[in-house]
C-alpha cells in the first residue's frame, strides 16, 4: 500500500509540476480560478461569492453521530482569506454546529501541497479533488467509499428529483462512489471582445478559416483602437495544454477533435489520443499560430490569473474560459478598467462541433477520517440541502458577499449600480475593487439540487444566462478514465513527457516528427500502450 501511495504521489507531483507546460489552473473550472477549475467553477479572487439565517440541522433519528470538529483541505474555489473566509467559516459553523478547520494552499500550488500532504500520512478529513487525481487516490485507498451512505441518503432523493443523478453516475468508479460533486462540471467557451471585432470589421467566425483570419487581424491590425497597428496579440491561455481533464479545453479551436490523453472511443474501447493523427494535426495548427505571433508568447508559463489580468488590460481579445457566471465576471472587470465589456460567446466553430463539459471536481472523505458517516451526513450532504447551507455555499454571507438592502454600488462610475430595497445583489468584491461577487463555491446555474428561494433568475446578468445556455446546448461530457496499476505507475512520467513535447513543438524547438520519435525513444509509446491495455481489460 505504501509503495502504491509513493507511486501515486510521484505521479501527482509530476502532473502538478507541469504548470509551466500546461498552465497553473482550473478547476472550471471554474471556479474563481479553475479548475479548473475555476471554475467551477468560486469564492476566491473573483468569486463566481451565502447564507441565510437558520438553526443548525437537527440530529438524525439514526445512529449517525455528528462530528464535533473536522479538517478540510480546499482550493481557491472556496472563499479565500482576502474574500472574508473567516466570516464564511463562522456562518458555516453556525449552520452546521461543527468546528471547521481549513487548510487552503495557494490555488496554483494546490495539488503540489495535496501530494505532499498525502505523503506525510497526516490527512485531512475532507479534500477537494479534480478528476485528474480523484480516480487515482480512490484506487489507492486514500478515499472513503461513500456509496452506501449516499444510496440511503436524502441527498440522493434530492438528486433524483432534480434530474441530476447522471452527474453522480459519471463520477462512479466501477460502480462505487468516492467523492461528491457539488455542481455540474461546466466547461469553457470562447469569448471574443465585440469592440475588437467591430474595429477590425469582422463578423463572428463560424469555422477555423474564419477564426484564424480573426486571430491574424487582432494581431496585425488595431483591434483595441489605440491608433497603433500590431501592438496586441490575438489570444492567450493558461498553458498549451491543461492540467485537468479534458486538458484541451483552453484552446479548443486548435485541438478540435484531438485528445491529449485517454478517451473512450465510439466502439467502447479506450485509446490514447496523443498517439493519433488528430493530435499531430492539432500540434501543427498550434505551432503555426505561435510562429506567426498570434498566441501570447508567455502562454507556456501563464496561470489563469495571468490570463485574466492581461485580458482586463486589453492585451489580447480572444479568451476561452468558463461558461456562465464567468462571462459576467470578465465583463465587469473590463468595465472596472474603463474598457468596453461586451463579449461575444462563440458557438463552437464547425471543426470543434461541441465544447467539452469536464468531469466535476468532487468533495472526498479520506479513509483516515474517524467518523466518515457523520462527516458525510452533516457536511457533504448538508452542502446540498436545498436550503440555508446550500444558500451559503452558493452566494456567501449576507452583508459581506450579498445584500437585499437599498443601495448604490460604484457611485459616479460607468459601472454604477442602483438597487431597490429587497433586490438581491452581490456586494463589491473585497479583493477586486469595482467588481461584484456573483457566486460562492456552487455556481447556481450548475447546481445539482434545487435551491429554495434561489434569486439567480432575478439577480443574474443576462450574459450569464446566455453563456450558460450556449454551453449547455453545445457541449458533451468528457470521459473519466478509471485508475489502474499501470495508470498509477506510468501516467505521471507519461504526462510529463507529453507536455514537454507539446511545448517543444508549439514553440518551434522540434518538429512533430521529431517529437513523436522522442515519444517512442523515451518510453512514452510503451507506457501509453500499457495503460491502454490495462484500461481495456
Amino acid at each position: 500500500m505504501k509503495k502504491k501511495l509513493v507511486s501515486l504521489l510521484l505521479a501527482a507531483v509530476m502532473v502538478a509540476s507541469l504548470a509551466g507546460c500546461g498552465g497553473k489552473t482550473d478547476t472550471g473550472s471554474t471556479p474563481a480560478d479553475t479548475t479548473q477549475s475555476e471554475d467551477n467553477s468560486s469564492g476566491s479572487s473573483e468569486n463566481e461569492g451565502s447564507g441565510q439565517e437558520s438553526e443548525a440541522p437537527a440530529e438524525s433519528a439514526s445512529d449517525v453521530e455528528k462530528p464535533e470538529e473536522i479538517t478540510i483541505m480546499i482550493d481557491g474555489t472556496v472563499f479565500t482569506q482576502e474574500n472574508a473566509q473567516d466570516q464564511f467559516k463562522a456562518k458555516l459553523e453556525e449552520l452546521s454546529g461543527i468546528k471547521i478547520n481549513i487548510i487552503q494552499p495557494d490555488h496554483d500550488a494546490y495539488y503540489d501541497v495535496v501530494g505532499q500532504t498525502i505523503a506525510s500520512g497526516e490527512w485531512p478529513d475532507v479534500i477537494i479533488l479534480s478528476s485528474t487525481y480523484y480516480s487515482g487516490y480512490a484506487s489507492e485507498g486514500v478515499l472513503w467509499d461513500m456509496t452506501d451512505a449516499y444510496e440511503s441518503s436524502e441527498l440522493k432523493a434530492r438528486h433524483d428529483a432534480f434530474g441530476s443523478s447522471g452527474v453522480i453516475d459519471g463520477v462512479k468508479i466501477d460502480g462505487r462512489l468516492y467523492g461528491m460533486p457539488s455542481a455540474r462540471g461546466n466547461g469553457c467557451v470562447t469569448y471574443v471582445k465585440k469592440k475588437w471585432l467591430d474595429n477590425c470589421g469582422l463578423s463572428v467566425p463560424t469555422n477555423y478559416e474564419e477564426y484564424y483570419a480573426m486571430l491574424q487581424a487582432f494581431t496585425t491590425g488595431d483591434p483595441d483602437g489605440d491608433g497603433v497597428d500590431g501592438n496586441t496579440y490575438a489570444l492567450s491561455a493558461a498553458g498549451f495544454i491543461g492540467t485537468e481533464a479534458p486538458y484541451t479545453n483552453y484552446l479548443p479551436e486548435f485541438y478540435q477533435d484531438a485528445h491529449s490523453s485517454f478517451y473512450l472511443k465510439e466502439d467502447g474501447t479506450w485509446a490514447d489520443g496523443f498517439t493519433e493523427d488528430s493530435m499531430k494535426a492539432a500540434l501543427e495548427r498550434l505551432a503555426g499560430a505561435y510562429k506567426e505571433g498570434l498566441i501570447d508568447p508567455t502562454t507556456l508559463t501563464n496561470g489563469t490569473s495571468d490570463c485574466r489580468n492581461k485580458f482586463y488590460d486589453d492585451e489580447f481579445g480572444v479568451f476561452t474560459y468558463w461558461a456562465g457566471t464567468w462571462q459576467t465576471n470578465l465583463k465587469n472587470n473590463l468595465v472596472a478598467k474603463n474598457i468596453d465589456g461586451e463579449l461575444v460567446a462563440l458557438p463552437p466553430i464547425a471543426e470543434v462541433g461541441k465544447y467539452l463539459d469536464r468531469v466535476p471536481p468532487t468533495w472526498c472523505i479520506t479513509s483516515q477520517c474517524e467518523n466518515p458517516e457523520g462527516v458525510f451526513k452533516y457536511f457533504i450532504e448538508a452542502m446540498q440541502d436545498g436550503g440555508d447551507t446550500q444558500f451559503l455555499w452558493t452566494y456567501g454571507v449576507e452583508g459581506v458577499h450579498w445584500s437585499t438592502a437599498a443601495e448604490t454600488l460604484f457611485a459616479g462610475s460607468d459601472n454604477e449600480k442602483v438597487y431597490a430595497e429587497g433586490e438581491f445583489h452581490g456586494l463589491e468584491n473585497l479583493e477586486k475593487e469595482g467588481t461584484q461577487y456573483t457566486k460562492a463555491h456552487i455556481d447556481p446555474w450548475l447546481a445539482l439540487v434545487e435551491l429554495e428561494g434561489d434569486p439567480k433568475d432575478a439577480a443574474a446578468d443576462p450574459d450569464t444566462k446566455a453563456s450558460s445556455q450556449l454551453f449547455a446546448q453545445n457541449s458533451v461530457t468528457a470521459d473519466l478514465a478509471p485508475s489502474t496499476d499501470e495508470m498509477s505507475q506510468y501516467n505521471g512520467d507519461l504526462t510529463t513527457l507529453k507536455n514537454q513535447l507539446i511545448a517543444g513543438v508549439v514553440m518551434g524547438d522540434m518538429t512533430v516528427d521529431e517529437a513523436y520519435a522522442k515519444f517512442e525513444s523515451d518510453g512514452g509509446a510503451d507506457w501509453s500502450q500499457k495503460i491502454v491495455d490495462s484500461l481495456n481489460k
